[in-house]
């Protein structure tokens, strides 16, 4: 993302209406397709902390974590309280176990970075969506080469992205974003 880009958006979510006092920003999409990077990059411009779904989901779970995630993090979050929640335990890196406790203070903006953050159940609770998208090409091999050391790697994210490709579709995840942002071009 250049500057100007970032710019741009941390304008565009500054001009947006608090939702009961808080903007929170959905960085959404498929994995792979560079979230991280743009909620890294905007939390900068924004001064504001990130919430990172790869604390609640797993290999295991793709989608039914979020019952957590709303009564731990958003709803506390837009009733003006910290979140406090129970983030995976990644170190047996499938995330099939709940390991240590965060809190997040309250923050007047704050962002989700990860896989359905922005679905069917966040309308009318973020004050802006962003989907960022790449070819399942780029994101195969983006993940692959992050996780070829564990055991399965690739069975799993191809699982994995027929999941994701599922869950948008029947959701509208892409068509409800406030930008979409397509880094097809990069590596």
């Amino acid at each position: 993302m250049t500057v100007n880009t970032i710019d741009r958006l941390a304008a565009a979510v500054a001009a947006r209406r608090p939702i009961n006092v808080i903007r929170i920003v959905g960085i959404d999409g498929p994995s792979g397709s560079g979230k991280s990077h743009l909620a890294r990059d905007l939390s900068a411009a924004l001064h504001a902390p990130i919430i990172e779904i790869d604390d609640f989901v797993s290999w295991d779970n793709f989608a039914g974590w979020w019952p957590r995630f709303d009564a731990q993090v958003l709803t506390p979050l837009l009733r003006g309280q910290d979140a406090h929640y129970q983030a995976r335990d990644w170190t047996d890196w499938y995330g099939n176990r709940l390991g240590e406790w965060k809190t997040l203070p309250w923050a007047p903006v704050v962002i989700f970075e990860g896989l359905t953050c922005t679905r069917r159940d966040t309308i009318g609770r973020l004050a802006y969506a962003v989907w960022v998208d790449a070819p399942a090409p780029l994101r195969l091999t983006r993940g692959l080469t992050r996780d070829r050391s564990f055991a399965g790697a690739a069975q799993l994210w191809q699982k994995w992205m027929v999941e994701e490709e599922e869950f948008f579709a029947a959701d509208g995840t892409r068509d409800r974003a406030d930008l979409v942002i397509d880094i097809a071009h990069r590596g």
